[in-house]
C-alpha cells in the first residue's frame, strides 16, 4: 500500500493497549476502522474517539474463540464499508503456571484464543483478500514466540511461536498475490494483558527479556504497525535489539540457555503482578 488514506481495517482486540493504539494511528492516516473487541463499551469508547478526532470507525462485540466471529466481522465492515484492506489479529490471552501446573483445558484455552483465532480468521478474509487480489494482515505475536526466556508462560510462548510460523507461511503464499502480511513481535508494551491472567500452582517469578528492552507506550507501537504496513515488512519486532539476542542463540543455544538460567531477568513476583 501507497497510502492507508481511504483504506479499511478490522482490528481485534481493539479496545486497549496496542489494538487501541494501532486503531488510533491507522485512523490518523485516514483509514476507517471497524474496533472489534470482546468488551463491547469499551470498543464502542474508542469509535467514538476515533470520529470524535474526525476519523470514521464502528465498534462490533467480538469473542474470537466463537467460529463464526469473523465473519460476522467481515459482514459488517462489508456492509458498513464495503471493503476490506487490512486485518490485525491482536486479541490474546496469557495464562502462567510452573509447566507441571497448568491443566489441559488451560493449554486448549489459551491456543484457541491466541492462535486458532488465526485460523478462523484465515478461514474467513483470505478469500476476500486473494479475489480482490490487494490487502494487508497484521498478526501480534510476542517476544516469547520468537525468544523463550520464561518457563511459566509456555502455553502462551508455543502459541506466540506457531503465529510466527503461519505468518510467515502465510507471506510466502500471499506476497506473489499482492497481499501483504506483518507478525508484531512486542517486547514489553504497557498494556492490560495482564487483567486477563489465569494462574496456576504456586507463585512464580516472572521473567523477562533482559533489561535492554525498556517499556514502550502502546501508542509508539501503533505508530509501528502503521509503518510497516506502508512498508510492507513482515518481521516487525517493538525493540530492534531483539535481534541481536536471536543471533547470540543461534550461533550457540546451549551457551544461550545456560546464560539464560544465570541472568533470569527476574521483573515481578506473580503474586504482584
Amino acid at each position: 500500500m501507497d497510502s492507508l488514506a481511504g483504506k479499511v481495517a478490522i482490528i481485534t482486540g481493539a479496545a486497549s493497549g496496542i489494538g487501541r493504539a494501532t486503531a488510533l494511528s491507522l485512523a490518523a492516516r485516514g483509514t476507517s476502522i471497524l474496533v472489534a473487541d470482546i468488551n463491547a463499551d469499551a470498543a464502542k469508547t474508542v469509535a467514538r474517539e476515533i470520529e470524535t478526532a474526525g476519523g470514521d470507525a464502528i465498534a462490533q462485540p467480538c469473542d474470537i474463540t466463537c467460529d463464526n466471529a469473523f465473519e460476522a466481522l467481515k459482514d459488517r465492515a462489508l456492509d458498513r464499508f464495503g471493503r476490506v484492506d487490512i486485518v490485525m489479529n491482536n486479541a490474546g490471552g496469557l495464562t502462567r503456571g510452573l509447566p507441571e501446573h497448568v491443566p489441559l483445558d488451560e493449554w486448549r484455552r489459551v491456543l484457541d484464543v491466541n492462535l486458532l483465532s488465526v485460523v478462523r480468521s484465515n478461514l474467513a478474509f483470505l478469500p476476500l483478500l486473494i479475489a480482490q487480489g490487494s490487502g494487508h494482515i497484521v498478526n501480534t505475536a510476542s517476544f516469547a514466540g520468537l525468544m523463550t526466556y520464561a518457563f511459566d508462560r509456555l502455553a502462551y510462548s508455543a502459541s506466540k511461536a506457531a503465529v510466527v510460523q503461519i505468518s510467515e507461511g502465510l507471506a510466502l503464499y500471499l506476497r506473489p498475490k499482492g497481499i501483504g502480511v506483518t507478525v508484531l513481535c512486542p517486547g514489553p508494551v504497557k498494556t492490560n494483558i495482564m487483567a486477563s491472567l489465569r494462574t496456576f500452582g504456586p507463585p512464580t517469578d516472572t521473567r523477562g527479556p533482559g533489561p535492554a528492552f525498556d517499556l514502550m507506550e502502546p501508542a509508539e507501537v501503533g505508530e509501528q504497525v502503521a509503518d510497516a504496513i506502508l512498508a510492507n515488512s513482515f518481521m516487525l519486532p517493538t525493540h530492534a535489539q531483539i535481534r541481536d539476542h536471536l543471533i547470540d542463540r543461534a550461533g550457540d543455544w546451549d551457551g544461550f540457555i545456560d546464560r539464560q538460567i544465570a541472568d533470569p531477568h527476574i521483573v515481578a513476583r506473580a503474586a504482584d503482578a
